[in-house]
């Protein structure tokens, strides 16, 4: 089972921006006997699709020589009505870098309505890192051939 919490990165912009989407369905393993009478998607998913879209933002301008390990989330805001069969597109930005850490922002939209937020996000690099291997996953889980 993967936890990929997003579908396809459309767009990515090294030091600066990446755009992904993801379809929330009711078949989502997350949802399986959570719910019974009304399926919600929950809030923490937001999150996390969020994060791992900017901490691939964050390795790959980095040339995959560090990995991004999320260390701070602050300033959340998340709709909790969403239920499941919606198109999400999820933005991220890197606001400063340093050798020891990023912080970053992100949002998700649908139908142009912002949906979630995260205001502050930080992440601690690790060094010592297997560069060739980070870069055929990100290709695997992109597409995006670097």
């Amino acid at each position: 089972m993967r936890f990929l919490f997003y579908d396809k990165i459309t767009s990515i912009e090294k030091d600066k921006s990446i755009t992904g989407v993801k379809t929330f369905t009711l078949s989502e393993e997350f949802l399986r006997g959570h719910f019974k009478k009304k399926a919600l998607v929950p809030g923490v998913i937001y999150v996390e699709a969020m994060a791992q879209l900017l901490g691939w933002l964050v390795i790959y301008s980095y040339d995959f020589k560090i990995s991004a390990i999320m260390s701070l989330v602050e300033d959340v805001s998340i709709s909790s009505q969403l239920r499941p069969g919606f198109k999400a597109e999820i933005h991220g930005e890197i606001i400063s870098t340093s050798r020891r850490d990023s912080l970053g922002k992100a949002w998700i939209t649908v139908d142009g309505e912002t949906i979630a937020s995260m205001n502050r996000i930080i992440y601690s690099h690790i060094h010592k890192v297997n560069s060739e291997a980070l870069a055929n996953l990100f290709y695997y889980y992109s597409g995006i051939r670097v």
